[in-house]
């Protein structure tokens, strides 16, 4: 019989970001194993289809796929012929550089967005565009001042993240009302209204980051 004093269970992650990929994860052989794999299941092929357009055997195709042997140059041609892809593809994932932007202190762009005109203050403080991951992240470091006005009618697309840095506000999401102080977060689906209803301290600084699909 579960316990009713008892605290919730913790939510499962599905990802530990502590974890640091091993050296398999980064070697040429894996790189070229994953572009060979991705390129024949964009094809709609099976192991054995490929087995039968490039002469190779099933077991070493399947060696090539899990990055356990380094495939000839004159198997990669065969393999490239049969995928109608050039050689330099299967290095595509090995080579390719992943985005990272620094932002010194007061190097932030102010931008304009929808609560600009209430006299919210928006700084990016960075912004990666198209990327591997399928994700646009926008974080913005937002100030409100005695001359912002409330405005609890925002609605966007995505996943928001607010952390409270200064100040104290009232911030409502649909039909409910957070109180936040610094320290506090609130992580919500932004296709609801929100935004800041009461401006209780000021002036308030707060994180925001909002997270979409791409494209």
């Amino acid at each position: 019989m579960t316990d009713p004093a008892a605290p919730p269970p913790k939510p499962a992650l599905h990802q530990d970001p502590h974890r640091v990929r091993d050296m398999m994860d980064r070697n040429l052989e894996a790189a070229i194993g994953r572009e060979v794999r991705t390129l024949r299941h964009q094809q709609g092929m099976t192991v054995a289809d490929l087995a039968r357009s490039t002469g190779l055997s099933i077991g070493m195709l399947s060696k090539i796929e899990n990055g356990i042997t380094s495939p000839s140059l004159t198997t990669l041609q065969s393999l490239a012929h049969a995928l109608s892809v050039p050689v330099t593809n299967f290095f595509k994932s090995y080579e390719e550089r992943r985005a990272v932007q620094h932002v010194k202190s007061g190097d932030h762009a102010e931008i304009d967005r929808r609560g600009t005109r209430a006299g919210h203050q928006y700084n990016l403080l960075g912004h990666i565009g198209s990327n591997a991951s399928g994700v646009v992240v926008e974080p913005y470091l937002i100030t409100l001042t005695a001359q912002s006005d409330t405005f609890p009618t925002f609605q966007h697309e995505g996943l928001e993240l607010l952390y409270m840095l200064e100040g104290e506000v009232t911030y409502r999401h649909g039909d409910q009302l957070f109180p936040l102080k610094p320290g506090d977060s609130l992580f919500f689906d932004a296709d609801a209204r929100h935004g800041p209803e009461v401006l209780t301290k000021l002036p308030a600084r707060f994180l925001s980051v909002i997270c979409y699909p791409q494209g």
